[in-house]
């Protein structure tokens, strides 16, 4: 064991002084920006910098997490189904499951019908392949309260949903958009005068 940290301690040695004087100089507090984004910045043109590029078994880009406030999608189809309660929702799973609702109050037969919805995020990109939406209904006879079918049925209120999720989505993409070049040209303006 040893023997091994005499090797890499060799090792780290012979790499440090191989990368000459400047390793070991520090920059004078004038020459760095005080701005993080105007250190980042300026490192990236002088070519400084480390990255590992996936040397640590980051293959699938995972580890990269989003604030689900920051996701269009997401916060638009909080606010289209905001007339429901929840059973699920999660973010990190990519799911909204909504409580059973009333869908009709009675029917003329006696039985109640009630309707579940449930979101499945497939993309965080605001396009109508990126979201599926199932609809599934609960018939149950008002003589017996455990008399229940279910099943997920096509109807037109999974397309009104995608199609209202989606606009909303777009809202709030624009938006965001905006702010962040009503930003740039701030940021911009304010380099100009200096």
């Amino acid at each position: 064991m040893q023997k091994f940290k005499s090797i890499i301690f060799i090792l780290v040695l012979i790499f440090l002084t191989g990368c000459g004087k400047d390793f070991f100089t520090f920059p004078s507090a004038k020459d760095v920006p005080i701005d993080a984004s105007e250190r980042v910045e300026k490192n990236i043109e002088e070519g400084r910098g480390v990255t590992l590029g996936g040397m640590l078994g980051d293959k699938g880009g995972g580890g990269t997490f989003d604030f689900a406030s920051s996701n269009e999608m997401w916060r638009a189809s909080i606010e289209i189904l905001d007339f429901v309660s929840f059973t699920n929702a999660s973010y990190s799973g990519g799911i909204i499951i909504t409580d059973w609702f009333s869908g009709n109050v009675k029917n003329e037969d006696s039985s109640s019908r009630e309707l579940k919805i449930t979101v499945r995020f497939l993309s965080n990109e605001i396009r109508a392949d990126g979201i599926q939406i199932s609809v599934h209904e609960k018939l149950c006879s008002s003589s017996v309260s455990n008399d229940c079918e279910i099943q997920k049925i096509e109807s037109e209120i999974s397309n009104q949903l995608k199609l209202a999720i989606l606009k909303k989505a777009t809202i709030y993409k624009n938006q965001s958009d905006k702010k962040k070049s009503d930003k740039v040209k701030k940021k911009r303006a304010k380099n100009k005068k200096q």
